[in-house]
This record gives structure tokens, sequence and C-alpha cells, in this order.
């Protein structure tokens, strides 16, 4: 079998020059593959390692042809074996070496892997006595070791590719006759591979549970756990959820990548959570005072602690003590001292947060306030020359006005602690490489509560889905916010015991933004689409 000359590979600017000479002198089109978009379906009907052997990736089929990208087209012979093979005649294209092994390796290997995997599920399981921090690694999941049972590689694959592809949860559920696997990406959860055989559920729940240290034994009440992988010299702990349904037991597995997001967390800071230039500068003037309480709010997952520790990055100094108290500390940062809560010891919200005050701190940040006490607790500390930052559940900034008055707190106290309330969103940002302009009709403007007048000549962008973003059209997300100033007539109406309504009118008049016109403002930068903000805020008519 011929095998294929690997030129070395160099600096990407060099290499595409001499992959377009190259494509010159042999008359043939040089593509680049990060731009063009990629046929799945195409991809799936070719074996995996064929595409490895000779290094090429399938472009387009049509009429008999394939289109295939190569880094070398002067072996001709090589050529001609391939078409043999495929049976097909082909078309050839010049693409870089690199950008065709990222490809291969990043989209298809780990993914064929896994389809493989389910495809061959009908051998016995053998035992689960598998080190817990064993390195998961393509090449350990690809090699035909006999010695790895069937559900401990689908259970590898699947965390392995996972991670590959930025997943921050894996849900595994159980249906009346299959089990299907999704990963959470940005937010949204999609089929990490097609739904498997009922039969296989019970092993795969009890690797799990192996893995993370659970009682194998019992199904009918929902366990937590935790365990540990090393991938790419990284150590990443999941948090196990095993929950009990009709269909049998269901599993979520939260991806927490500390050594990854503390790298990230060295340079975090208010200018990458996507605050917009109206609401940062009064949002650090709110963080800087010397005393008050600066509130998030906001569902769970959109991104509230990220950004109280983006905060907290931004004024963290040696002349200061800053203390945080977390259900869990997910991410540890440098320089300050972080608490877990620990309620079954008994340490809450409330006995942490009061003991911490006992240590004089300066700053002082607050997971989350879920009861009167420690809400209690955190006003006094803030009328007493701290700087409170915590976080609450509530759909907007107006919500937890009414959400702290419910808890019986004493209403001056609160609005006289107050410094400032943020309310926060994750949106999807259009994948930068297949965004492409696009027209809605006017019924869907209208339907989205725009002006015409205003949006007709505004141009909206899509993506279209490639590769780098799985086929969805988006990668990454960006937060929108509203923030409330506590001014002197809004501190009023709250005293006052005035209608939401009331209060919303004079935060707008103050010049205040509200959620859904900081989400529009980001469609009409051309950063997320129409569809992703009407999913995420509320159509205002």
């Amino acid at each position: 079998m011929a095998t294929v000359d690997r030129p070395r590979l160099n600096d990407p600017i060099q290499e595409a020059s001499t992959a377009r000479a190259l494509a010159a002198r042999y008359r043939c089109e040089f593509v680049d593959l990060k731009e063009g978009r990629i046929d799945h379906d195409l991809f799936r009907g070719i074996p995996v390692d064929l595409m490895f052997r000779y290094n090429f990736v399938p472009l387009r089929a049509e009429n008999g042809t394939l289109e295939i990208a190569l880094a070398d087209p002067r072996n001709l012979n090589l050529i001609d074996e391939l078409s043999i093979l495929l049976e097909k005649k082909l078309h050839v294209k010049v693409a870089t070496l690199s950008q065709i092994s990222d490809l291969l390796k990043k989209t298809e290997q780990s993914q064929r892997v896994l389809e493989e995997v389910t495809e061959t599920f009908t051998l016995d399981v053998v035992g689960d006595e598998e080190n817990q921090d064993e390195t998961l690694s393509i090449d350990r999941l690809t090699s035909a070791d006999s010695d790895i049972a069937p559900v401990i590689k689908l259970v590898d694959t699947t965390i392995f590719n996972a991670l590959e592809r930025r997943a921050s949860d894996i849900h595994i559920e159980t249906r009346d006759q299959e089990v299907a696997i999704k990963y959470r990406i940005d937010g949204v959860l999609q089929y990490a591979m097609p739904p498997i055989a009922k039969e296989w559920h019970s092993t795969i729940i009890s690797r799990i549970k192996v893995m993370s240290e659970l009682d194998i034994a019992e199904r009918r009440v929902p366990q937590d756990g935790r365990f540990r992988v090393r991938y790419k010299t990284r150590l990443i702990d999941f948090r196990v959820s095993i929950m009990p349904t009709i269909h049998g037991e269901d599993a979520v597995l939260r991806v927490l990548d500390k050594e990854s997001m503390s790298e990230k967390f060295t340079s975090l800071n208010l200018d990458v959570v996507g605050f917009s230039d109206h609401d940062i500068t009064r949002f650090r003037r709110a963080i800087k005072e010397p005393y008050g309480m600066v509130l998030v709010t906001g569902p769970t997952g959109s991104g509230k602690t990220t950004t109280l520790y983006a905060a907290v990055m931004e004024i963290k100094n040696d002349e200061d003590k800053i203390i945080t108290i977390e259900d869990p500390v997910e991410y540890q940062i440098k320089g300050i001292t972080q608490i877990p809560v620990n309620e079954k010891k008994g340490l809450t919200f409330a006995r942490g947060l009061r003991s911490i005050l006992r240590h004089d701190p300066d700053k002082v940040m607050v997971g989350e306030i879920r009861d009167q006490e420690t809400a209690q607790i955190a006003i006094n500390a803030a009328l007493t020359g701290h700087l409170v930052f915590t976080t609450v559940h509530a759909n907007n900034v107006i919500d937890v006005l009414g959400r702290f008055l419910n808890m019986g707190v004493e209403a001056y106290n609160f609005v006289s602690a107050l410094n400032c309330i943020l309310a926060q969103r994750l949106v999807r940002v259009i994948c930068e490489h297949c965004k492409k302009p696009v027209q809605y009709p006017t019924e869907m403007l209208v339907d989205s509560g725009l002006n015409l007048d205003d949006w007709r000549e505004v141009t909206f962008y899509e993506g279209a889905g490639c590769f780098e973003c799985g086929g969805t059209g988006y990668r990454g997300r960006t937060a929108i916010h509203e923030l409330l100033d506590l001014s002197e007539r809004i501190r009023e109406l709250i005293l006052e015991r005035r209608p939401a309504s009331e209060i919303k009118r004079a935060a707008k008049d103050e010049g205040m933004r509200f959620l859904r016109e900081a989400a529009l403002e980001k469609v009409h930068l051309g950063l997320t689409t129409l569809k992703e903000v009407n999913k995420v805020t509320f159509i205002e008519g």
C-alpha cells in the first residue's frame, strides 16, 4: 500500500503560501478549509481509516464525482489508487496539511470512535476496576486494546468528545426503549450520538457511579459525586448527579475545567464579559464604592458568578482583604480567601458570612442569597463599611426588589445598602467562520416588535454552520445586561412600595436600558441573531 509523503508543518502563513504555489503548479484550486463549508453526511459515508491513511478530506459529491482536498497533488498514482478504492472519479483541490489534520482529528476521529463503539455494543462488559484518574487520549480510545470493556470505552470516549467540543455538561437521559446522550454546548443541548439500546443503560450508569465512587446498588434516591480525568496535560473535574426517573436513572456530568478557567481568570475583567459602553462605566463606578451592596441577578447558568469574579479581579489589590463564600468554589483565584459552603457540617451561607465579618474583610462576595438570615447579614455588612458582592435568582432588576422585600428584610436598610442591581443573560455569538448576511421577511420584524423604519436598512447575520461550530452557526456566548442605579428617586419609589411598572418607567426616564434593548444592540452590531435574541428575551410590543 502506498503511503503519503508528509511534508513538515511550518508556520501557517508559510505553509499556506507553499500550498498555494503547489496548487498553481499542478493547476489545482487552493481551498481554505476554515472558510469552506464541509458536508457532515459526506464525511460519514467515507471510511475514516482511508481519510487518515491518504490525508484527505471530502468536500462535495456531484454527478458521480467526488471533490476532495489533498495536501500533496504530486502523487498521481496515489490519487488513482484512492479513486479505485472509493469507486468515484476524483476532482482534486489543495489544502494545507495542518488544516486537513486538524479537521480530521478535531471533528471526526473522536466522533467516529463514538459511533463505532455504539454500533458494536454487543460484547460482554467486564470489570470496572479502572483508575479514575486515567489519562484520556485519542490514541488510547482508538487503539484496538481488548482489555478495555466496551462500556468503559463508550463512557471515556463520550467524555473525551465532550471536552473536544467545548461542552459544559453531558446529559444521559433514559427513555422507554433507548438511552439518549446529549452535550450542552453554548447553553444548548445537542445529541452526542444516535440513541443507543436500553439494555446498556444500567452498565453505563454503573460505570459513571464507579468513577464517582457512588453506591451502585442504590437506584431509588438521587446521588451526587465527582471524579477527575487528565486531558491534554490538564486535570478536569466532573460533578456528577444521578437521579431516578420512571424509566431508570438519569445522569448529568458537569464539566469543571478549573485549570483552563484559572488561566482565563488571570486576565478576566469586565471588558471581556460583554458589557456595553453604556453600562460598563456605571457598573465600574458601583464596584469601586467604599461600601454598599452590588447585586447580580439572573437564572442558573447566566454567567452571574463569572461577572462577579470579573468585578473582584478589577478591584483586587494588596491593601484590601477580600473573602468569598461560595457553593461550591468552582474556580480558584490567587490573592483572595475563598470558603466553600458545607451544609452537611453546618457551614451555611449565613453562618459562614457571620464568621467572615469577624475576619475584618474589606470586600465580601456571597455566592447566593437564598434566605432572610443571609440577606439580613449581607445588608448589615454593606451598611457597616463593607463592599458586598452577591447574586440572587430573579428574572430582572425589578423582580429583585420584590424578592428581597418578600423575604422580610427591612425596606429602608435594603435600599440604603444597595449600590446597584445588575440583571444578566447569555446569548450565543455567531460563528465567525461561517457568518453570512441574511434577509428576514417583514412579518418576522413586526412579530419581533421592531420598528420597521429603524430596522429596515439593518443587515442581519446568521451562521451557515461549519466544522468550527459543529454545524450550529454559533460559537461562544456573550452577556447582555440591564443595570439599575439606585438614584434618590428610585429609592423613594421603592420605600413608598410603588408598583413595579412605575419604578420601571422612572428607571427608563433616567437612562436605564432593559435586557431586550441590550440584546437588540448585539443584533445591530452583527454579534448574534434575531432568532437567538427572541429566544432569550421577551418581545415587547
